[in-house]
């Protein structure tokens, strides 16, 4: 039976690795990040776009997709007069649909407690 991830062995990582790590999830903990994020899954889009999509005001949108772009979580190129954004590493679409995904489990697992609880 294969190791599942969280049975693998960790391999040494520097200091300066884990930094890196700790961007990646200091960029992700923003709701904002995330609405763009979302939207960019989708397909890839212009800051105005990202703009209408998400309901942030310009300012903000750039400022988001700067740091999602310095995580390295987003990629941008100039089109004409716009800058295109989009998702340039996969991954972090899978991790988010596995944070989400457990999210929802373990929600209903709540609910389920709190259902008893209320039946007892």
């Amino acid at each position: 039976m294969p190791l599942s991830v969280s049975q693998m062995p960790h391999p040494p990582i520097s200091d300066e690795a884990l930094s890196l790590v700790s961007a990646c999830f200091r960029a992700l903990g923003e709701p904002s990040r995330l609405r763009i994020l979302r939207a960019l899954e989708e397909r890839e889009r212009s800051i105005s776009d990202l703009v209408e999509v998400t309901g942030l005001t310009q300012t903000n949108v750039s400022r988001h997709v700067q740091i999602l772009v310095k995580s390295g979580i987003v990629g941008r190129r100039k089109e004409g007069l716009s800058v295109i954004c989009f998702i340039d590493d996969p991954l972090i679409t899978e991790l988010c649909h596995m944070v989400c995904g457990n999210l929802v489990k373990r929600l209903g697992e709540k609910v389920k407690i709190l259902e008893r609880a209320e039946r007892s």
